[in-house]
């Protein structure tokens, strides 16, 4: 089985359009198990053997106590404006998930090194965490004169793949498909691309992505469509345009991480203000 290698902001334009496409392929999974290692219950402690039962004295009995009404419920504090709540799990108890940046739609054609190879053009998007840390991808597969088109996902792993995953447009009827391979750190899922479903993809605003994680819980990673049908319609991206995003992506990443370990800096400094001395 051939590991792609996951997409790498800033690379020499020089680059191939296949080796960009490749990446959009499988760009999720590669550095991300720990978002899902986050959704995962601690491991069990081991049993401790029983000790003997000790004769205690018998007590009076106490009054019964009245009945407490059960504590109101909080509501979720709502995500952040202009960023899309990442690997959202549907069960309660389970942890926040990262907030997820996004790379827009782009389209790739290109050649294999045969002779009579064909040309095959990529639609992709892909998600990473404010670390940089790819996340998930979406590419719609379209083989020059094939009348069989692939709609694939890429999940950051470890997953229950017995389960196989969902993919749902906006409120309509939800899609599935299995797994049918997966690497290191992350898993792939293949639907056919139907022209319903394309038809689908280009109306939509939304694509929700799902998943079951170890501890069971069904996990949604948000995808927007907005740019989609634009990016499929029109012509392939130019390889210089397609670096200067993911450049311009790098740093915007950048940035938020410096801001990140800065306020972090900020609440241990006041933090440590805030402790008296001994």
């Amino acid at each position: 089985m051939t590991r792609l290698s996951p997409l790498a902001p800033g690379r020499p334009v020089r680059r191939s359009f296949l080796k960009a496409t490749a990446a959009l392929v499988s760009i999720s999974a590669v550095t991300a198990a720990g978002v899902v290692h986050a959704q995962q219950p601690a491991p069990a402690q081991p049993a401790q053997p029983a000790r003997p039962a000790q004769a205690q004295p018998a007590r009076p009995a106490q009054p019964a106590q009245p009945a407490r009404p059960p504590a109101a419920a909080q509501p979720a504090p709502a995500p952040a404006q202009g960023q899309a709540p990442a690997g959202q799990a549907q069960q309660g108890g389970q942890p926040q998930m990262p907030q997820l940046i996004y790379s827009p739609w782009a389209k790739f054609c290109g050649k294999g090194q045969d002779a009579n190879a064909k040309q095959v053009c990529f639609t992709g998007k892909d998600a990473r965490t404010e670390a940089g840390q790819p996340v998930i991808a979406a590419a719609l597969i379209e083989p020059e004169g094939e009348p069989k088109k692939l709609f694939r996902i890429t999940l950051p792993s470890p997953l229950q793949l017995q389960y196989g995953t969902r993919l749902i447009v906006d409120q309509q009827q939800p899609m599935t498909a299995p797994f049918f391979t997966c690497f290191a750190n992350g898993c792939m899922a293949d639907y056919e691309a139907t022209a319903d479903m394309i038809t689908k993809l280009k109306g939509g605003q939304l694509l929700t992505i799902q998943a079951i994680n170890l501890a069971g819980a069904a996990i949604s990673f948000p995808v927007p469509l907005g740019d989609f049908k634009k990016a499929n319609e029109g012509p392939p991206t130019d390889p210089k345009v397609f670096e200067e995003q993911q450049k311009k992506l790098q740093e915007e990443l950048q940035k938020r991480a410096e801001e990140a370990r800065k306020k972090l800096e900020q609440q241990g400094g006041a933090g440590a203000a805030a402790t008296p001395g001994r």
